[in-house]
């Protein structure tokens, strides 16, 4: 490294080579569970659509501009590429990942979760309805938007394994007396 412009860059290479990873696992998971689906739907449209093509297409023209004017070598492009591979490529490849319930557990918003590691989970009207989980791992909830022409059918998937004792709550967060489970759903 000649400049620390050149390590800042390498080092946000590392940085998206991480996510990248992070993005390819969540996909290939993704396309493995694809046919345990019970209830699945396409995740709502990013409010900012255009902005990592604006991003990617800008990576592509530095790069191009750094390899045929400036001539550099292509070792120094580390950390353009792995941005121009992110939001070019794994960034909308994670858009189609479907959310939703699966027989081994629910895709939320951000990440996986099994329904055994499901200690808690409570609706929240935002203004679309969401599912909010939290897991016995995790240090934060979980969250699932869900389209209003799936609330009804979402409800009775999570009633449904409530039932059939496939998601227990064991420890409720405050025991009041008088709480039947299946109204946690």
């Amino acid at each position: 490294m000649r400049d620390p412009l050149s390590t800042l860059l390498f080092l946000f290479g590392v940085g998206f080579l991480g996510a990248n990873l992070s993005v390819l696992y969540d996909s290939v998971q993704s396309w493995r569970r694809r046919r345990l689906a019970i209830l699945v739907w396409p995740p709502a449209r990013p409010r900012v659509a255009a902005l990592p093509v604006v991003i990617s297409v800008g990576l592509g023209g530095l790069i191009v501009w750094k390899l045929v004017v400036l001539q550099w070598p292509v070792d120094r492009l580390f950390g353009e590429a792995m941005m121009l591979t992110y939001y070019g490529y794994l960034y909308p490849l994670s858009l189609r990942i479907c959310r939703g319930f699966y027989e081994d557990g629910i895709r939320l918003d951000r990440g996986f979760t099994p329904w055994p590691a499901i200690t808690a989970l409570t609706w929240h009207q935002d203004p679309l309805p969401a599912l909010v989980v939290v897991a016995e791992h995790q240090q934060r909830a979980g969250r699932l938007t869900v389209p209003p022409e799936h609330f009804g059918e979402a409800r009775r998937i999570l009633r449904d394994r409530i039932a059939a004792h496939e998601l227990v709550f064991d420890k409720p967060l405050l025991d009041l007396g008088g709480h039947d489970r299946r109204d946690d759903a």
